[in-house]
Order: C-alpha cells, then sequence, then structure tokens
C-alpha cells in the first residue's frame, strides 16, 4: 500500500512542470487542502448570500446589513494580530483545526435556528460575530501554513491557485445559494457551510508531518510589536498595506453593493441576487488565474495602478442602469479586484521573513478587514440615506484617490531591500526597545 502512494505521489510530480503555473499541485499536502477548500469556499459563499438575504427577510432595512457585515469584520480589529502571533509560536495545523471547529458551531447553529423559525435579527448579530472571531484568527495562522505546506518558491503560486478556488467557488456558491433560498429558505445554505468545516478538519488530520518544510522560528522576542516594526521599516509592504486599506474598506463592499442594488435598485429576487454573485466570480476567477502568469511582475506599484484601475471599474458599475448592464461589468470589478489582491497577498507573504510571516500577515489582515466594521456600516448607511448608486460611485472615487495620493507620495520610496531578514531590516538592539 505504501509502495503504491509514493509511486503516485512521485506521478503527479513527474506530471506538474516544476516552473509552471501549476507547481504547488506537486505538494500532497497542498492537493489534499485545495480539494478541501474547494467545499469549504463553496460553502462561505453560500453562507455570504443567505446571511445578507436573511437580513433583508428579517428588517428589509440596508442599516442592518451593514452592521451585520460589520459584526462579522469587528474581531479582525482584537484578534487578527494575535492569530499571526499563535501562527508563529505554536503548530499551525492544530490552531486552524480548532479555528475550523469554531466555524462549524456558529454557521451550523445559524442554520438550527432558521430551519426550527426561532431566528432573531440579533442571532445573526451574535453568530455572525462568532464566525467573524474564527476567521480573524484561521486567515493569518492559514496564509502563513501554506508556506509549510509548499515551501518558500512555491508560496506565490499557492496564493494564485487559493485564490482561484476560492473564485471558482463563487462561481457555483452565490447560484446555488440563490436557488436553495428559492426553494427551501435560508436555511440550508448554513448546514451546508457548517458541514464543509469538518472536511477541512478531516483534511487537516490526513496531512503527512513529514511533508512539511519546516519554518525556523523568530530569532526575535516573539510578540505583536516586533512585527509591527518590522512593517514599519518597509516602505514596500506598508505602501502595498495603505492601498489595501483604501480598497478593502471602500471598494470591497461587493456583499452590500450587489444585495441592495438587486432587491431596491433592480427590483429582483433571491435568484437574481445570487447570479450576480456568479458574475462577480467569472472575473475574480479570470484575475486569480491570470495572477499565477504575473508571479515575476508583482511589485508595490503594480498594486498602486491595479487599485486605482479597480477603483475606476467601481465608479463605472455606479452608472449602469439596468440589472443585466450591471451584471455584465460585474466581471471587470472582479478581475481588477483579484489581480491586485493577490498581488499584494503574495509579495507580502513571499517578502518577509519566514520567522514573522505569521505576524506580518496578522497585520496584513488585520489592514485588509480591519475597517470592514466602519466601512460597511457607512456604505449600508449611506445607500439608504442618499441612494445604493451614489454610494458606489463614492467608494470607487475613494480607492482610485488613495492609490493616486499614495502613487505621488511613495512612488520613489518602495524598492525592495537585499534581504528580507530581520537582523537586515531592523537596526541592533531593537529587540530592547519592544
Amino acid at each position: 500500500m505504501n509502495g503504491r502512494r509514493v509511486a503516485r505521489d512521485r506521478m503527479v510530480k513527474m506530471k506538474v512542470d516544476e516552473n509552471g503555473n501549476w507547481r504547488a499541485f506537486r505538494h500532497r499536502n497542498f492537493r489534499i487542502l485545495f480539494a478541501a477548500n474547494s467545499f469549504a469556499n463553496v460553502g462561505t459563499w453560500a453562507q455570504r448570500i443567505a446571511q445578507d438575504w436573511l437580513v433583508l427577510e428579517l428588517t428589509n432595512s440596508g442599516t442592518a446589513l451593514g452592521v451585520v457585515t460589520a459584526l462579522q469584520f469587528v474581531p479582525v480589529l482584537f484578534l487578527s494580530l494575535h492569530g499571526g502571533v499563535l501562527g508563529d509560536r505554536f503548530d499551525k495545523r492544530k490552531v486552524l483545526f480548532f479555528t475550523n471547529l469554531g466555524g462549524w458551531f456558529s454557521s451550523g447553529l445559524l442554520g438550527l435556528l432558521v430551519i426550527t423559525d426561532h431566528v432573531q435579527i440579533w442571532h445573526v448579530y451574535a453568530l455572525a460575530f462568532s464566525l467573524g472571531a474564527s476567521s480573524a484568527i484561521d486567515a493569518p495562522v492559514r496564509n502563513a501554513f501554506s508556506a509549510e505546506v509548499v515551501g518558500h518558491a512555491d508560496i506565490g503560486n499557492a496564493v494564485s491557485l487559493n485564490s482561484a478556488n476560492f473564485n471558482a467557488a463563487r462561481i457555483v456558491g452565490p447560484a446555488a445559494s440563490g436557488a436553495l433560498i428559492a426553494a427551501f429558505g435560508t436555511g440550508p445554505s448554513f448546514i451546508i457551510n457548517s458541514f464543509t468545516f469538518l472536511i477541512v478538519i478531516y483534511s487537516l488530520v490526513r496531512l503527512r508531518k513529514d511533508e512539511f518544510f519546516l519554518v525556523p522560528k523568530s530569532q526575535g522576542v516573539g510578540n505583536v510589536r516586533e512585527g509591527i516594526r518590522y512593517v514599519r521599516a518597509r516602505p514596500d509592504l506598508y505602501v502595498t498595506m495603505i492601498v489595501i486599506f483604501f480598497m478593502a474598506t471602500f471598494g470591497l463592499n461587493f456583499q452590500i453593493f450587489n444585495a441592495l442594488s438587486a432587491t431596491q435598485t433592480f427590483q429582483r429576487g433571491a435568484v437574481s441576487f445570487g447570479l450576480l454573485g456568479t458574475f462577480l466570480a467569472f472575473g475574480s476567477l479570470s484575475g486569480a488565474i491570470i495572477s499565477a502568469r504575473l508571479e515575476k511582475r508583482r511589485s508595490t506599484m503594480f498594486i498602486v495602478y491595479g487599485a486605482f484601475v479597480f477603483g475606476a471599474t467601481v465608479m463605472v458599475l455606479a452608472f449602469m442602469p439596468t440589472y443585466f448592464s450591471y451584471a455584465l461589468w460585474l466581471p471587470f470589478c472582479g478581475f481588477a479586484a483579484l489581480t491586485t489582491a493577490i498581488s499584494a497577498n503574495g509579495l507580502v507573504q513571499s517578502h518577509t521573513d519566514p520567522g514573522l510571516r505569521g505576524r506580518v500577515m496578522g497585520i496584513y489582515h488585520l489592514v485588509f478587514l480591519g475597517g470592514a466594521p466602519a466601512g460597511s456600516t457607512l456604505v449600508g448607511l449611506s445607500a439608504e440615506k442618499i441612494g445604493v448608486q451614489f454610494t458606489i460611485g463614492v467608494c470607487g472615487f475613494i480607492t482610485s484617490l488613495a492609490a493616486a495620493f499614495v502613487w505621488v507620495k511613495y512612488r520613489h520610496k518602495v524598492e525592495t531591500p537585499e534581504s528580507f531578514a530581520i537582523d537586515f531590516v531592523l537596526p541592533p538592539g531593537y529587540e530592547n526597545k519592544s
């Protein structure tokens, strides 16, 4: 049995080009996680659509929709940095086991409340917060874990393939969830998502520890402040994070944009709402696949340009007069968004000292999602008070304006350092100041 297993793994490695766009699949552990995440990502998108629709069913309020989105991201403010510390100090696989267990509980309980007709809006708020807490710890640890699964040389490729996976699920998940909602209500979507967390847990158990690429532990003090000092000393990293903050906080609000556009601007139902997510996903998936070919072109200024273009596509989206024109423009938004976001994620991961990667990714996720609580609340309130399309246009304008400002101020200050090692980046004796 072991002989056949080894032979099969060798055949897979031989079929995958070591320099190609699929090279991360050479690693058995990556293949296992990739397959499990395919189910998990479908479940995630199914829940997102169902949660938004459930809120609108219970309240018919854009403000409430913004609040529930905000509550799901509030834990990032408090837990993301500490999640990165956990990833640098402890066994990442065990940490991921517990974060997925938390996700299973939150999704499953909400599904049961809906199916038994006991759900109230405060339940949605509380369980969105609970799921967000699990995700806030999970995200930086999962990203840092990629280096142990595929090795440093294949991190960029793994980021692109994982993003392609996530956005392929975005094609299936929203459409399937919309059909389920129309036929059975929102409950089944939550139950399906809770089951996918169990699939991920099983996949973590199946990983072979002897095939991990061991990442050296940090030689520094090992706390959050050390990670912050490191990022502050790296203009190429913190400029990337500034751009991503504005892009994520204002531009990447398609959950709210699509929900309110479908129901209030275009007077459509659950199926049409779900299809908007599918249209967006076509562009996002294309961006993820193209990003695998752009690995060598990733740079901070490339990300700045990408954010500017993305903001422009969102501004154009605001002027779409019909449901069909809105839907047909969404792929362009998704393409620009994912090409930029994947480049940023891959650059931060691959341009960081391995011993600090968990903490730096914790900072990155804090920046990426930390503005969502305030941003989504403002977007929901603005859409309710001054109109959905006007709000979308303003969000796109802010994204492009921030990218333009960063270009003017930092375009000559973002050179890649000769070494990413902490001892090279931070001055001697920094430990005594932590």
